[in-house]
């Protein structure tokens, strides 16, 4: 696989990395398409969730239409991304590519605040244009926090909903390699972003039960402390007081590591090399 600062999420679906004088992008150029695309993201994925929540009527959507948009939020955010900084739009992908295929991590760090700014700026706007209507269902803030941030389902401890995140996140970076390797023979005419959305909704459809497929620390720490800074006085804790936002973003992370690790001994290895020979029957 080439270096991973031509090859993060959606890259192989656009162009490389380059702007089209062909200068590689500068970090600052990076930063800001990290910063565009993950706010796109959730201005989608949490905007939904606040349109869900405050009509509790279902007249504005139920669980799939969540599932669906966060789908498309994060094909939009790699849409928006993928030419200039491969649109991690995750710390735990960011930090998978810098694990297992040469990403800078010098990076790492700049990338991550990016992300968890755009995430958090996304969030801020969500939380003002929804303000009256959290409000009306809400008065006292603490039946919606679900808006911005997850949390295990009543049913759920906090070891299966740590597992529960692992796996999530292990699938998403697993699939995410596979899209994204330039010879794996992906989705062509600049449709790996879209098929990358497909993979979120299929998480979300599978594996949102146990703890709402957080499977992205940016994606919960940002709109958490955004909710929290605006009135969620019990952003941080579940229902039963158990401190929960550590959760979410180590979680990932070591999911992403799993799910990078697993491509790279199942499959990248596997490979052939574009110039070998075809086989009958393989496509």
């Amino acid at each position: 696989m080439t270096s991973s600062e031509k090859t993060g999420a959606g890259e192989t679906a656009a162009a490389p990395a380059t702007p089209a004088r062909g200068r590689p992008p500068s970090l600052l150029a990076e930063l800001s398409a990290e910063f565009a695309g993950t706010m796109i993201l959730i201005l989608f994925g949490v905007g939904v969730v606040a349109q869900v929540v405050t009509t509790p009527d279902g007249s504005a959507g139920q669980y799939d239409s969540i599932a669906w948009t966060w789908g498309i939020g994060v094909m939009l955010g790699v849409y928006v991304a993928g030419r200039i900084s491969g649109a991690h739009l995750n710390p735990a992908v960011t930090i998978a590519f810098a694990a297992y295929d040469g990403f800078p991590w010098r990076k790492v760090g700049p990338f991550i605040v990016a992300q968890f700014l755009g995430a958090a700026v996304a969030a801020l706007i969500v939380r003002a244009t929804y303000a009256d209507l959290i409000r009306s269902v809400d008065p006292t803030l603490t039946e919606t926090q679900g808006i911005f941030s997850t949390f295990p389902g009543d049913a759920t401890t906090i070891p299966t909903a740590f597992l529960d995140q692992v796996v999530g996140t292990a699938i998403l970076v697993f699939m995410i390699f596979a899209l994204v390797h330039p010879r794996n023979r992906g989705p062509a005419a600049n449709m790996t972003p879209f098929m990358i959305g497909i993979v979120v909704v299929g998480i979300g459809m599978a594996w949102g039960s146990n703890a709402g497929y957080a499977i992205n620390p940016a994606r919960d720490f940002g709109p958490r402390l955004v909710s929290w800074i605006t009135g969620y006085e019990n952003a941080w804790v579940t229902a039963d007081g158990v401190q929960y936002w550590w959760l979410p973003i180590i979680a990932p992370v070591i999911g992403g590591l799993i799910g990078g690790g697993l491509f790279k001994l199942l499959v990248d290895r596997y490979i052939p090399a574009d110039d070998a020979p075809q086989e009958v029957g393989r496509v």
